[in-house]
């Protein structure tokens, strides 16, 4: 048992209060108890409990009640007693965000068991929100763009329009531009900013390689297959794919992709069975993809299939107030940098463009 936990026991029977008291405390756990239900809930609000182990039925307010009424951010893990004869309460209680039950009359070792789990339950809870809060401050630095003219400002509104739905974007711009940068803003802005941002570049790949690398493949699929390995599209379930420079991808390739979309679905390379995954597609190219449409070098049901919402970043030559920033942003976010940032301007050069 954990000795700094403290737990809230909530009965009108004395006797099972002064049993269940007596057993925690003996385990090294802090115990508040409660005789009523009315009581027992207003020790929750103005506490912070690791667990509590409330009686399903007393006068006035009883388990189920507290339960609705209960502030669920509390993340308070619950363990609800019940007498024999009433389960259909308990797993009423169960649907309504219990942790657990015990039957009464119940084995001291079993609570005891429980009260643990309950307990642990709640701290890997707590981690888990943790780690989700400071990788939403990583993202959120990771995506920070800068920029005051018109057409940054114009990219902004876009992003924030298309964030929050689960449209297929398409990113155009020129090598340098911060195509990636974007992806990267819609996602964390979107409603699948707690699922993976999984990024993979086209051009960087061998063609050969290009379907394993997004679909994965099964072991023995080929020479060298020693066992199963998971493709971008699985990493990237209930988060975001980003697909750069989809240029560059070969019209084999193109195909299987859209079925993907399409179906929701894919093989993995030598496999049977299909594997349904929910993915948001980015996209994005520096090249013209309807000229490539036009050439026959990019399939064009797959272009429509990704060209839902299309962004268009302004070159670098067109931003020179956005450089002029960018030169300063270093300086500004570290200080201890300043003097080498103006010294190593790597933008001295379009101070000079019109």
């Amino acid at each position: 048992m954990n000795k700094k936990a403290n737990i809230l026991v909530v009965d009108d029977d004395e006797s099972i209060l002064w049993v269940v008291e007596k057993s925690l405390k003996e385990k090294g756990l802090n115990v508040t108890t409660a005789k009523d239900g009315k009581t027992g809930f207003k020790l929750i609000e103005a506490n912070d409990f690791d667990a509590a182990i409330i009686d399903i039925t007393m006068p006035e307010k009883g388990g189920l009640d507290i339960l609705s009424e209960i502030d669920k951010e509390k993340n308070l893990p619950i363990v609800i007693m019940t007498a024999q004869g009433t389960m259909k309460n308990a797993v009423e209680a169960m649907k309504r965000g219990a942790f657990d039950y015990i039957t009464k009359p119940f084995d001291l070792n079993e609570l005891e068991v429980i009260v643990e789990k309950a307990i642990e339950n709640k701290r890997l809870k707590e981690q888990v929100s943790l780690l989700k809060v400071t990788l939403k401050q990583k993202l959120a630095k990771e995506t920070t763009i800068i920029g005051k003219n018109k057409a940054m400002q114009d990219l902004f509104k876009t992003i924030g329009k298309v964030s929050p739905t689960d449209a297929t974007v398409i990113i155009y711009g020129e090598s340098g531009t911060g195509k990636e940068l974007v992806a990267k803003a819609i996602h964390a802005n979107s409603l699948r900013t707690e699922g993976a941002f999984v990024a993979i570049n086209s051009a960087a790949i061998p063609k050969d390689l290009m379907e394993s690398e997004l679909f994965g493949y099964e072991k023995g699929a080929f020479t060298g297959a020693l066992e199963e390995r998971h493709g971008k599209f699985e990493l990237a379930d209930k988060g975001t794919l980003f697909l750069d420079e989809i240029g560059d991808m070969s019209l084999d390739v193109q195909s299987k992709l859209l079925r993907a979309i399409q179906e929701r679905e894919f093989y993995r390379v030598g496999g049977k069975k299909p594997i349904k995954v929910d993915v948001r597609l980015i996209a994005a190219t520096n090249q013209d993809i309807e000229k490539l449409v036009e050439e026959k070098k990019f399939r064009e049901d797959l272009f429509y299939r990704l060209n839902v919402v299309s962004i268009k970043i302004p070159p670098l030559c067109t931003r020179l107030l956005c450089c002029r920033q960018i030169q300063s942003y270093p300086a500004k976010t570290c200080p201890s940098q300043r003097k080498e940032a103006r010294k190593k301007s790597r933008l001295k050069r379009l101070y000079t463009i019109d």
